[in-house]
């Protein structure tokens, strides 16, 4: 298994399709960004896509992002996009991704990033804390996590 950036893999269109896979409405509009060109312009010019893979295999990914749908804020960068194709779940294999956002952040000297999720119970597993309720950009509750980088 190996984690490549969206961005710098040279395989753009093969990873494209793998990601247009996914099951997962949030994943469909993620392909829609990607195949459009617009994902930047959305989430920031220095975003990436992270994909974990297995050979030509797409197993996870996520975005490490400038901005994700708690817009505006002064946070960041954020975590988004985050999913595991059903048949690789129960692996743990999000935290090879967040290992790799770790890491970018240190490089960056960042000392926080977020995560905007409904979901309870599934970041904490990665060392993520409950940080605050926000609204997204379509006006509904968040729970907003954060990732101290040590």
């Amino acid at each position: 298994m190996q984690i490549i950036d969206y961005y710098h893999c040279g395989r753009q269109a093969h990873w494209l399709e793998q990601i247009k896979k996914s099951d997962w409405a949030a994943g469909q509009y993620l392909y829609a960004l990607l195949s459009g060109n617009t994902f930047k312009d959305l989430v920031g010019g220095r975003s990436t896509v992270l994909m974990l893979t297995d050979g030509g295999e797409l197993i996870s990914f996520c975005t490490y992002a400038e901005k994700d749908d708690i817009q505006p804020t002064e946070l960041t960068p954020w975590v988004g996009f985050v999913y595991t194709f059903p048949q690789y779940r129960g692996h743990r294999y999000m935290g090879k991704l967040f290992q790799e956002v770790e890491r970018r952040a240190r490089a960056e000297q960042v000392r926080e990033v977020y995560i905007s999720t409904n979901h309870v119970g599934l970041y904490e597993k990665y060392g993520c804390e409950f940080f605050q309720m926000m609204t997204d950009i379509v006006g509904e509750p968040s729970r907003v996590y954060r990732l101290r980088i040590i």
